[in-house]
């Protein structure tokens, strides 16, 4: 799989979070106290260090960016992997760019300034989950990225249909997630939020079975 435009992108992205870094500590100093956790409330109610709540970010993306790096070449369905390039890496560069957005805001908050973390979150997962949806009916099996359950991995049909249902239902939970976290309510933001993945995880799981029964050609899971 081509993915050097991904990682193009990537060594972008962790030079400017480093950069941002870099400032933040030149402002309140590397042991300065900052929030690096914050609570249902959307209050800060963790604190540690400058240099961990600065740099945490990065660190924390370049790990991702590894792990997107290593799943083309661990996965066994690697032809499918191929054909679902353009999912795989839109969900990559996405991933990658909320990462530097997230990098902003943690920055902006420990060097004082009033930044509602929480909801930016909320916000940033909502898109992702849009982003995410609107790709995932291209994705071809595998068995590490998409919707993997023992019907979808046993049955190209039962793959298919769960994933374009799962798509829809993954855009719209991200679009209210996305309008929730301008609610002002932390807490409603989170109900939206775990009720949107719950309910596709379930209606999805349910789905791919009953598609999975109705499938001819259906492999055994025990096959």
């Amino acid at each position: 799989m081509n993915l050097r435009g991904f990682y193009r992108l990537s060594a972008i992205a962790l030079v400017l979070m480093l950069a941002v870094a870099a400032w933040g500590l030149a402002v309140v100093g590397v042991e300065a106290q900052v929030p690096i956790h914050w609570g249902a409330s959307g209050e800060a109610n963790g604190y540690g260090p400058a240099w961990l709540g600065f740099l945490m970010t990065p660190a924390i993306t370049l790990a991702v960016v590894l792990v997107f790096a290593v799943i083309p070449r661990v996965e066994p369905r690697r032809l499918h992997l191929e054909r679902s390039g353009s999912a795989y890496r839109t969900l990559a560069g996405t991933t990658v760019l909320l990462s530097l957005g997230l990098q902003v805001v943690l920055v902006l908050a420990g060097t004082g300034h009033a930044v509602p973390v929480a909801l930016v979150i909320g916000a940033g997962v909502g898109i992702l989950f849009a982003v995410l949806g609107n790709v995932m009916g291209t994705v071809r099996s595998n068995f590490l990225f998409g919707i993997r359950t023992p019907w979808t991995l046993t049955s190209e049909l039962a793959w298919d249909r769960t994933h374009r249902l799962a798509g829809r239902m993954f855009v719209v939970g991200g679009l209210v997630t996305f309008l929730a976290s301008f609610a002002g309510s932390t807490m409603l933001l989170l109900v939206v939020l775990l009720g949107a993945v719950i309910l596709t995880a379930t209606v999805g799981t349910i789905y791919s079975y009953q598609v999975w029964r109705s499938d001819p050609n259906r492999r055994s899971l025990g096959g």
